[in-house]
This record gives structure tokens, sequence and C-alpha cells, in this order.
């Protein structure tokens, strides 16, 4: 799916680095990260006070984490464990592989998420996807018949002949022009390229964008077939073609696809580093962390929120337990569409039109299932052929992409990595029945490999879909959302609001732009933290404003929702 990693193309040639500039809202979220006036502040009256943050995934923890910079008291209510969908589960032992049962790979362009992981010190390397220079080989297997490669030129010609009609489809809608313009953070050019895609491309599918291209219009049915088997880049996007085109659009021009980065240790650590760093903050003493403020632990997850009935300008959280605080204001983190099926949430604190969107949210299921093996012995040569004995591999088959991973030398191999119908398949079968399938379909594609007799210990899977916390894995809109999306991206600027729907605040990757994507939660956060200094009387400062400041100037197009 890539667009410069598998064919550099010169036409395509940007003058500097592509970052998840988002071309909705195109707010510099790694400049304002980076500006030494800091975020802003709060009145000195304020330190101390508390302010509930639903969900400790990254979301929650950055929003927190920059709250207590501020001088805020986060209090954190988590259901399960920090990390959310950042969750690296160990195999076991001291020096085991992780399975990265969530985000695994981070793209460079990801600039204000690695604002955090450089803060951190966490380590990365290229995460090896198909085709990549940190992928040995790969293995492409359609209808029963192996492709072997170790790069690009290696495929063969339909296959090429494929990804040149994904080029020459992004080229129809203007893409060497929106890379440039992100680019080179030429926002009014970017802003008038992006609007005019989403007054043409707002109801149309990914499958329909495809059909209707004139590049593979002029091709095959197969060539849209193969694409939706295999893409170019991470793997097949056929599970996607019922999404809306502007979703996948948002990841191409932003570089989301492109140059991904593993965290050694494990993605986990992001979040949960946050949650132990002892930054410098206003008011807290040297050496504070969210750690430290919670006494070790988060409170419980969240049962009930609804407006104080002894102060209605204030907030009651009651978690699971039925113990019941007081909060001035609320940050949710959380998959929205838990406000309505396991949060007992006052309907007055929302708009019937933003319970709307929250509702038509459209979450993708997605399933894992990862054993451990005793070394990478993917890389022994097969004598006869000359070839990697196993390769990274995208099929038809149940599988659909399997993963050869390796941190330090701890190797583990994902055996099948699947999104929506894929990953339905999945569901309703144990761990055990699971391997056994996955391994039947690679023995068909690898006849002469005993993968088998490498696995050491028990499988780790998920199915994100069945975990009552999540219900999904990430959100994608499906046509028509885009008035959706808006509403809830944009409910962190409250001014137009009536007193009693102020002060509670929405974040995390299904609120952003660009669901699935941990960017998308880090800049979210931001915008609710500027939501919360507002609230409580403060400011950005004034050479650094923030995401609210400028969204006059930078607010996603608005489409009319009346007659």
């Amino acid at each position: 799916m890539t667009t410069g990693q598998t064919t550099p193309d010169p036409a395509h040639t940007v003058p500097a680095p592509v970052t998840m500039l988002g071309p909705d809202f195109p707010f510099g979220y790694d400049e304002h990260l980076a500006h030494p006036d800091g975020l802003g502040s709060v009145p000195t009256e304020h330190h101390g006070r508390e302010v509930a943050i639903i969900g400790g995934g990254l979301s929650g923890m950055v929003t927190a984490y920059e709250l207590m910079r501020l001088g805020l008291k986060p209090v954190v209510y988590e259901a399960d464990q920090i990390g959310g969908r950042l969750r690296s589960q160990p195999f076991g032992g001291a020096h085991g592989p992780i399975a990265e049962l969530g985000g695994m790979r981070f793209p460079l362009s990801s600039r204000a998420l690695f604002h955090y992981i450089d803060r951190l010190g966490l380590r990365t390397s290229p995460f090896p996807n198909p085709l990549s220079e940190a992928t040995p080989s790969t293995v492409v297997e359609l209808g029963g018949e192996s492709f072997y490669a170790r790069g690009y030129d290696d495929l063969p010609a339909f296959l090429k002949d494929v990804a040149d009609a994904w080029h020459e489809a992004l080229g129809e809608v203007g893409f060497a022009d929106m890379q440039r313009a992100i680019a080179e953070r030429d926002v009014p050019r970017l802003k008038e390229l992006w609007n005019e895609l989403v007054l043409t491309l707002d109801e149309e599918t990914f499958s329909g964008f495809l059909a209707n291209s004139k590049a593979f219009g002029s091709r095959s049915f197969r060539h849209r077939e193969v694409f939706g088997q295999v893409g170019f880049g991470t793997g097949g996007w056929d599970t996607d073609f019922p999404n809306s085109m502007l979703e996948i659009l948002r990841v191409i021009f932003t570089n989301a696809d492109e140059d991904h980065q593993m965290i050694h240790g494990g993605a986990q650590q992001l979040p949960v580093g946050l949650w132990q760093d002892a930054p410098d903050c206003a008011y807290w003493p040297a050496g504070t962390t969210l750690e430290s403020l919670h006494g070790g632990s988060p409170l419980p997850g969240v049962a009930r929120i609804a407006r104080d009935p002894a102060d209605d300008e204030r907030f009651e959280v009651t978690d699971r337990w039925g113990s019941t605080r007081s909060y001035d204001a609320v940050v949710v983190t959380c998959q929205v569409w838990l406000l309505s099926a396991r949060i007992d949430v006052d309907e007055s604190l929302f708009s019937p039109d933003l319970w709307m969107a929250m509702e038509r949210t459209h979450y993708m299921q997605s399933s894992k299932t990862f054993v451990r093996v005793d070394r990478p012995f993917w890389k022994d040569v097969d004598p006869q052929t000359g070839r990697d004995v196993m390769s990274m591999t995208l099929t038809d088959r149940l599988n659909r992409a399997t993963y050869l991973l390796e941190d330090d030398g701890a190797a583990s191999i994902c055996l099948s990595y699947t999104w929506n119908d894929d990953a339905l398949k999945w569901l309703a079968l144990p761990v055990e029945e699971r391997v056994r399938l996955q391994l039947h379909s690679l023995r068909k594609i690898y006849p002469g490999v005993d993968i088998a007799s490498h696995i050491v210990g028990d499988p780790i899977t998920v199915s994100w879909e069945s975990d009552p916390n999540f219900m999904g894995a990430f959100k994608a809109n499906l046509p028509g959302h885009y008035r959706y999306q808006r509403r809830l991206f944009s409910h962190f600027v409250q001014d137009d609001l009536p007193a009693h729907r102020r002060g509670i605040f929405l974040a995390g990757d299904d609120i952003s732009w660009t669901a699935g994507w941990a960017e998308g939660a880090v800049t979210t956060a931001l915008n609710a933290v500027w939501g919360v200094v507002r609230h409580f009387g403060g400011a950005s400062a004034p050479a650094n404003p923030g995401p609210g400041d400028v969204f006059a100037d930078l607010a996603p197009l608005a489409l009319p929702d009346g007659l």
C-alpha cells in the first residue's frame, strides 16, 4: 500500500519530510509540543484541582501527563491495565519475546507520537513489513501460487502492474500536490486541495473509488482483486473496501502507511513510561509522577458519569464498585461506544447530534495470534533453492498476513493478523484451534518447513471486538460519516455549548481524523488538554497558540446538515 517505499517515483519527491499534518485540521501538534514556552498555564488558585481521566490508554496517559505538568491533579480510571490498545504481552521468561496485541508499527511521520517516544528514550527500529528493507524476503501466495521476493524488483510483472495502477489512481486525486503541501506546511493550499476532495469523496467507498478510477477502470477486475488481497506496504486492504475513501487518503497522504518502526521491548512501554515519568511540573514537587499521585494504581473502571447534584458545575464519576467522586472536569478517552453500552452517562451531557455521531461510529474488528519460537529459523537458507526457508507472508488463505518477528534475539511469529470479516472468522475459535488452522494454511505455502517443531510454550491471541472494554480495534469511517467525525473531533472547542454541556471532553484515536494510529490518540489528548486549561480559566502561551486558539482558521470543512 505504500506510495514510496516499494516503488520510488521522482514525481513524488517532496522538499521536506511528510508528517501526519492532518488535512482536515492542519495544526502542527509537533511544533506545539516542541515550543520552549510549553502548552500554557492555569491560574494558580486552581493548582491541585482534580480532573477525571476515563481510560488509561495512550490518550489518557498523554492527557494526564500534560495536565499534571500544568499543576492540575489528573485522576485516572482504568478498567483493565495501563496501555489500552498498546498492549504488549510477554510470553514469559526474563528474555522472552513480546506479543504486540494492539499497535505494533508506528510511522516516522507521527511526529507528535515520537515526541513522547523520544522523551522516554525508547528504542525503535524498522518494522518488517512486506517488501520493506527490514524484511529479508516476502512471499505472496494467491490462488495456490507463490511468489518469492527479496524486494519490489523481484515481483512478477502482473503484481507490478497492480502497484502501478494504485500509483496512477493516487495521481488522479493530486497525491503529489497534497504531499508537497503537507511537507511545506502550506496550510492554505492543503485545505484548498483537501476540502475539494471532501466534497467529492465523502460518499465514496474505497472499492468504489478504485472501480471508478481511470487507472483501475482501464484494467481488469483481477487487478482490483489482487490489490485488495496484497496491497503494497503493510498488506492487503480489501477489508477496508467498504470504508470511506477519505479514510484511506488520510493515511496515504500523511505517509502513515510507510517507514514503520517497532518499539523494542513493547509499545506498552510508552503509556506505562508516561505513568512512571517524573517531568518538571508547576505546583507539584520534584519527582512527582502520575503513579505517585495515584498511590501506585489507577482507580477502577467507570460505571456512571453525571452532573454533581450538589454543584451543577461539577461532575460525579462512579466506579464499578460504587464509589463516587466529584470533579471540576472530565476527559473521556475510552472508545465512544462504551458511553452508551457500558457506562451510564447522563444523556444531557452531550447533544443529540453528538450522541448520533457516537452511535454511528464504525469500528473495525481485528484478530492476531502469536506463537513464541525457539529461534529465528526463517533465516535458514534452503540449499536447493537458495531462498529463506520462510518469509513474511501475504496470502488469500485464512491467515491473510504472517509476520516473522525478532526483538534483540527473542523470536516470535504473528501467525495471523486480520481485520473485519476475516477477523470474525476466528472469533468463535479457541486459541488452540486458531493455531491449528493457521499452521495448516502455512504448511500449504511452506510444505517442507515444520513450523510447529519450533514453537515454545503457549500461544497468545486477541479478538478486540470481543473485549468488553473496547468492542473493536479502531474506528474507520463509512461513506457519509464525515459530518459525524467533525462533530466528535470539534467537541473540545466548547465556547458555543450551553453551560450544562461544558467541562466534559472527548479524546482518543476514535475521536481523531486518523483512527487506528497512535498519533491520533496523542493529538486529541492535546486538544483535550487545551480544553481543560481553557475550562479552568487558563490559556496557551502567547507565542505558542494551542489547537483551540486557531480553530476558527483551521477548522475542518463544515458540510451542511439541514434540508
